[in-house]
């Protein structure tokens, strides 16, 4: 029997006119503090967005879920958040914030892989 494995995710948001509060989901982050493990999935549906407010930065949007993604991986040119452990990456992930990209509150699960886990999320609460 494989071992099971706590996790938290939480779904990104697109939130083009935050006054409206109306938004898209665009992406998941999930997080197993146990594997050390943290992944972040996206996808830009322009349409969808531009259908809540048509003026909505698209490109903008896209390079800011990007700096979202290298946070959550860690990477070392992507600044000192980026440097955090894994579970203070996810936190600063999840934060609240008055933006045009939220998070939804963490969600805990259980999972023996997280990567599984965290493609079927990204398929059910976004695609």
């Amino acid at each position: 029997m494989q071992e099971r494995h706590l996790y938290e995710y939480a779904i990104v948001r697109v939130v083009p006119r935050v006054e409206r509060e109306e938004f898209i989901n665009v992406g998941i982050v999930l997080f197993c503090k146990r594997l050390r493990f943290i992944k972040m999935l996206y996808t830009v549906n322009e349409t969808k967005i531009k259908t809540l407010y048509n003026e909505a930065d698209t490109k903008q949007i896209q390079q800011n879920l990007e700096s979202f993604q290298r946070i959550a991986e860690g990477a070392r040119n992507s600044g000192p958040i980026a440097l955090l452990e894994v579970p203070e990456r996810f936190r600063w992930l999840t934060a609240v914030r008055s933006s045009v990209i939220q998070t939804s509150r963490p969600h805990p699960g259980f999972c023996t892989n997280p990567a599984e886990a965290a493609q079927q999320l990204f398929e059910e609460m976004v695609l």
